[in-house]
């Protein structure tokens, strides 16, 4: 079995004790963003899976878009991502 190169961890641990690896992140070519691709994204950059620049190039996101999603996910949890509920989270 051949590994490609790759810049990064394959695979990092989460607090809950589960493994996310590279195979887990959404495809390079999602237009449709669901909450759990945006949870899945934010996870990955926050525990060390992608950079915040690997992550904004590999899926065409703006640096604003990506801070959104990080802040409502600190802030609310992974609910706020779903668009059935922004107004109720977005803030003043």
């Amino acid at each position: 079995m051949y590994l490609k190169k790759i810049d990064g961890p394959r695979a990092v641990n989460l607090p809950d004790g589960s493994v996310m690896t590279r195979a887990d992140l959404p495809p390079p070519e999602t237009k449709r963003w669901v909450a759990s691709r945006k949870a899945t994204v934010v996870r990955a950059v926050l525990y060390g899976l992608l950079t915040q620049d690997q992550a904004l190039e590999r899926y065409n996101l703006s640096e604003d878009e990506l801070h959104a999603w990080v802040k409502a996910v600190a802030t609310f949890g992974e609910d706020a991502l779903k668009a059935t509920t922004l107004q109720k989270y977005r803030q003043p």
